[in-house]
């Protein structure tokens, strides 16, 4: 049997990579499927639509999976089981980033099933699989006969040394100050999600620009693709929703005028929800209970649609929310620092009705949160968790573990402060975010809490960071439109834009923007960020009433922590066999010891809370990576005393012999130590053994030399240094200017020391074999 015919469709990126979609061969049973590749990467993307909506379903039930195949890049699950299991938290960042751009380009009135699943089948370093994720899952869906509002695609923009660049890889992403990801159709933007270097707001339109420019060639490459497809030429019928125009017309009719008034009342969240549920269930009360299972249904959409309408013409007309602010006002904003004692940094910083109590754990680098998949491999020694309880929002649901949208929105904030922290930090810093109450703009709370709590920590960030949620109301018809700062939950839901930024007092760290409508202009984009940029900057003067610069230190119940660079030779050393020494350290001393091989560099960083202990360790580890300086001054202890001098420890596991010969300039018959003695000795450097030699004598003053009369003694004005004399008399070289030449071996022996010899002779003896100090020597010199 041949294999199937595949349809194919190419296309280039501007920097020449190409790209290919691919149908056909694999999963021919889902309504569609395609593979993706550029270069050694693939990703296989399928859709599966249900034919008609499940009952009482008034939403679309969409679904977005993404997951990374271990064998794509050649390498088995760590886990227990050796299998793929939950995703991790990259795949679930993939995941939110390719469905918000897919969920609003369905019809409003699709409410049936739709499951969508991308895996990566092949990966190869130079091509991030994510950039190509937005791409397959859209193709997938234009070959199909899938109502959809598309094609769309997403790509990465990143800039390196002030140049753009499209799906960099990621050796070049750790080079760039600005990266984000664009999804978008061939005319209007839809997602914006990243982190940046302090950029200002006119660099990020540059950015969204130049990527929408790549996306329209992609939409258009998906526009051939699926020409060439037949399924894709006759979307399906559907019927999902069913209406009744006569309560429609009296639902508008009889409460419009009552919800406009309740929501030009300013109230809380939880008075004007009972104040629209009064009006709702005062509509209601006219029809008979059968009557009701008839009407209830289609008044509780249409009333839905009233409550909307009524907000946005409220703002686009008058400019009143519905908690009485006018568009660009904040909420009233009230933060505390150190509330928590047991924490090492804690605050809470409460705007209007939403509240994020924040705390900051400062940890060593085996704290380190370990982050392991296909593409990437690290520790990461930064990192946020943000929780969102049901309680939050005055509701009772099961718990059922993180939630995407949790780890989504702790993302967000973590590179919104990631670029503050200092790089020389030494510390794993985690920060944990939980939110106590709700009612818009969680995630932005959670940025000024960390700011907060991270100064009261006492970690150095380089600059403060505030973060602000913008919204958008728009009216097609007339073209008008009004851009909300810091919005509520209401206006969240009703409205057509959720920008959130973040940054600090000099530019932005990060942002999120998901929209609603079709046909965003860079205009009402502009106005956004401008409006953002005042919101946050009177968010960040709020900020700094409270705390306006980090504490000098960290707190006393807080971890304290050095890093020591040794050369990489005695990485071995310092850990001992089998981690012996390092665990001995950490027991004597109650700190933790982590040490990272770095090139050439073993690097030790030191953790403990005290930082007496933590100077103890240090000590400990500069003695055992001791290398002594050739002419530098030691105080030095006696460990052990010979007849031919004393062995002295400079250091711990570092000794040398210190000569007899070398403890005074007079000639000695017996060394002056006992073990335990504390003397001054000089680094003389290494003997042909590679065995340290020391010498006391040379830091004491020379006595002058004793004037000899004519004729008496010997001429000893041109004998040289002593040690250079003696090898020439092992050769038989001249000993006296007198001419008494002997050789070498005719000299007579003489078993005594050179104190003992008869009068007359030499009083310098050579070591022979026997008294040689070098045999000598205890084991290990």
């Amino acid at each position: 049997m041949n294999a199937p015919q595949a349809i194919i469709e190419k296309f280039q990126l501007k920097d020449g990579r190409e790209i290919t979609l691919e149908t056909g061969k694999l999963a021919k049973q889902a309504d569609g499927s395609v593979v993706v590749k550029c270069g050694g990467t693939m990703l296989l993307a399928t859709v599966v639509a249900n034919k008609e909506a499940n009952p009482g379903v008034d939403f679309l039930p969409l679904t977005v999976d993404y997951r990374e195949k271990f064998y794509a890049g050649g390498k088995i699950p760590g886990n227990f089981f050796r299998r793929e299991a939950r995703p991790s938290d990259e795949e679930i960042l993939t995941m939110r980033l390719v469905d918000r751009v897919l969920r609003p380009l369905f019809p409003e009135d699709f409410h049936a099933e739709v499951q969508v699943m991308i895996s990566l089948i092949s990966y190869d370093k130079e091509v991030m699989p994510e950039t190509l994720a937005g791409l397959a899952a859209s193709a997938a869906i234009a070959i199909t006969d899938i109502p959809f509002n598309g094609p769309m695609s997403e790509v990465r923009v990143v800039r390196i040394d002030g140049t753009f660049s499209i799906n960099p890889s990621l050796e070049n992403l750790a080079n760039a100050d600005l990266d984000i990801m664009v999804g978008a159709t061939k005319d209007s933007i839809v997602m914006v999600e990243g982190e940046m270097k302090e950029i200002t707001e006119a660099e990020m339109i540059e950015a969204i620009q130049y990527a929408h420019e790549e996306i329209k060639i992609q939409v258009e490459a998906q526009e051939r693709f699926a020409a060439k497809v037949a399924s894709s030429l006759t979307k399906r019928e559907y019927s999902h929703e069913t209406h009744d125009e006569e309560i429609r017309e009296k639902v508008w009719k009889e409460t419009y005028d009552k919800v406009y008034a309740v929501a030009k009342t300013p109230s809380t969240k939880e008075e004007r929800g009972e104040n629209f549920k009064a009006v709702l269930n005062e509509f209601l009360a006219q029809y008979s209970e059968e009557e009701l299972e008839t009407v209830k249904p289609f008044a509780k959409v249409y009333f839905h649609d009233v409550e909307k309408e009524a907000m946005r013409q409220m703002i686009l007309n008058e400019g009143i929310r519905l908690d009485g602010r006018d568009p660009k006002t904040i909420r009233p904003i009230w933060s505390e620092i150190d509330y928590l004692p047991g924490a090492h940094g804690s605050a809470i910083f409460t705007r209007g009705e939403t509240q994020s109590l924040t705390a900051v754990t400062l940890g060593s680098v085996k704290d380190a949160n370990m982050v392991d998949s296909v593409a990437i491999n690290y520790d990461e020694k930064f990192f946020l968790h943000y929780n969102f309880p049901p309680f939050s929002t005055g509701e009772a649901r099961p718990l059922r573990g993180t939630s995407r949208r949790e780890v989504g929105h702790g993302n967000l904030a973590q590179r919104a402060l990631a670029n503050v922290i200092p790089k020389e930090n030494p510390y794993t810093i985690r920060i944990v975010s939980d939110i106590l109450e709700s009612n818009g703009s969680s995630s932005m709370a959670t940025v000024c809490a960390g700011t907060l709590a991270l100064m009261d920590a006492g970690v150095q960030i380089s600059k403060p960071v505030s973060g602000i949620a913008m919204g958008l109301i728009t009216d097609p018809k007339s073209g008008k439109f009004t851009v909300l700062s810091d919005i509520l939950g209401d206006e969240d839901h009703l409205g057509d834009m959720d920008f959130k930024v973040t940054g600090t007092a000099d530019g932005i760290t990060a942002c999120q923007m998901d929209i609603k409508i079709q046909g965003l202009t860079m205009d009402i984009m502009e106005t956004a960020l401008n409006q953002a940029r005042e919101g946050r900057l009177h968010i960040l003067g709020e900020i700094l009433k409270t705390i306006d610069k980090p504490r000098v230190d960290v707190k006393p119940h807080a971890p304290k922590m050095e890093v020591l660079e040794i050369p990489k030779e005695f990485i071995g050393a310092v850990i001992g066999p089998g981690g012996k020494i390092i665990q001995q350290m950490q027991k004597d001393f109650d700190t933790v010891i982590a040490i990272e091989e770095i090139g050439e560099i073993g690097r030790i960083e030191i953790s403990g809370v005290s930082r007496e202990n933590i100077n103890a360790t240090i000590a400990a580890i500069n003695e055992i990576t001791f290398v002594p300086v050739v002419g530098e001054v030691y105080n030095g202890k006696v460990v052990k005393v010979m007849d031919f001098g004393a062995f002295v420890a400079i250091a711990k596991g570092t000794e040398g012999l210190l000569h007899i010969s070398e403890i005074e300039w007079a000639r000695l018959d017996k060394v002056p130590y006992n073990e335990g003695d504390m003397v001054e000795v000089k680094f003389m450097g290494y003997d042909d053994r590679k065995k340290m030699k020391l010498s006391r004598k040379v830091l004491l003053q020379r006595p002058p030399r004793t004037e000899r009369k004519e004729g008496e003694g010997d001429n000893r004005d041109n004998r040289g240094p002593r040690n250079d004399r003696r090898d020439d008399r092992r050769d038989g070289g001249d000993r006296r200017e007198g001419g008494n030449h002997r050789p070498g071996n005719d000299r007579p022996q003489h078993s005594g020391r050179q104190n003992e010899r008869p009068a007359g002779e030499d009083t310098f003896k050579p070591l022979n074999e026997s008294e040689n100090t070098e045999d000598q020597k205890p084991e290990g010199f």
